[in-house]
């Protein structure tokens, strides 16, 4: 008998460059079958760049799940009264109002109840819940939905970053022949070109997260101003800085700070509103591959900091995919990994 076969491309369409990660299903054995990654010239390419990078890499399907992000992407935890998931629908339309800077009008709203995860009750009354609220400027779904079919794909989700983080964590855990300590809190960290998307999971649920308007353009740019040079050149000096070392160093170590310092912030946040401390730190993005970031980043959480593959577990068409590339920038991949990993969901 032949099995039955479902494939899913997960887009993540960045600043600098754009990845994808596709995933096919064979029964009940998900294989990864093709893998890409371009850089984007300039915005006006973006589109060419999508294009290119799916010619000629054995892409099976044109579906597509996508992400969104940036300020006009909203998302709040909320204590709701104790519901049922048809009355959470329309009584999120009335509560958003309260909770995002935008008209109602304006956004695309969803809501998810958070029960199931540890912890989940702590601190509520026997009425009360958890809820995710979700709330996305219908212009930019709308530009984004474009983009996509502008160029011959089918897009069949509009998520946003820092979920598929999780859903990409979540897969990995699935995969993984270990248990999960389902108590552990875990704070997943994708260093980006010009943003670093937060997302704390406990039990596999999330619970924080938080985009910070810094990344890895901010360390070429420092970079750039100490040096004297041109963008393009301190991009180089900063993948590899030669005898350039101490400089780029002294360079970027400042911007590395603030990023740290920022994100340390937001685990104090964390931690008081919950009473719970983050247990393991998890690094991904282009922007974390610097070997400063990790040294950093421990100094100031004080905390074990490493980088995780979100392939790892995942069988690979090797005849496909390029395992070597695909090894070599797994950790730029998670965002990608994650959107396609919702064909489990398919």
């Amino acid at each position: 008998m032949f099995k039955k076969q479902r494939s899913l491309i997960g887009l993540d369409i960045g600043t600098n460059s754009v990845k994808a990660v596709e995933l096919t299903q064979f029964g009940s054995e998900l294989v990864l079958t093709a893998y890409g990654q371009n850089e984007i010239v300039s915005e006006a390419q973006r589109a060419d760049a999508v294009v290119d990078l799916l010619q000629g890499r054995n892409f099976r399907t044109r579906r597509v799940v996508t992400a969104v992000s940036g300020k006009s992407v909203i998302v709040r935890y909320l204590t709701m009264i104790q519901m049922s998931d048809d009355d959470l629908k329309n009584a999120i339309k009335f509560e958003a109002d309260k909770y995002i800077p935008f008209d109602v009008d304006e956004v695309v709203l969803d809501a998810q109840r958070l029960e199931g995860a540890p912890g989940a009750k702590a601190g509520l009354a026997e009425n009360e819940m958890r809820v995710l609220l979700v709330a996305v400027k219908r212009s930019l779904i709308e530009d984004h939905v474009q983009l996509v079919k502008s160029i011959g794909l089918q897009p069949e989700i509009i998520d946003v970053d820092a979920f598929a983080l999780g859903n990409a964590w979540e897969l990995r855990n699935q995969l993984s022949p270990g248990v999960e300590d389902q108590e552990r809190v875990v704070a997943l960290l994708d260093v980006g070109a010009n943003k670093t998307n937060i997302n704390v999971l406990r039990g596999g649920s999330s619970h924080f997260t938080r985009e910070i308007y810094l990344g890895s353009d901010d360390f070429t740019s420092a970079i750039a101003k100490r040096m004297g040079c041109e963008p393009h050149q301190a991009e180089q000096l900063k993948r590899d800085p030669g005898d350039h070392f101490e400089t780029v160093r002294d360079a970027v170590l400042p911007s590395i700070d603030d990023l740290a310092n920022e994100i340390h912030l937001s685990f104090d946040y964390f931690e008081n509103q919950s009473d719970r401390a983050v247990d393991d730190v998890l690094l991904s993005g282009g922007g974390s591959l610097l070997k400063l970031v990790p040294e950093t980043f421990e100094k100031v959480f004080e905390k074990r900091v490493r980088h995780w593959d979100p392939t790892e577990n995942l069988k690979v068409d090797a005849d496909a995919v390029d395992v070597e590339a695909l090894r070599q920038n797994a950790a730029s991949v998670a965002v990608a990994a994650g959107l396609a990993a919702r064909i489990r969901k398919d």
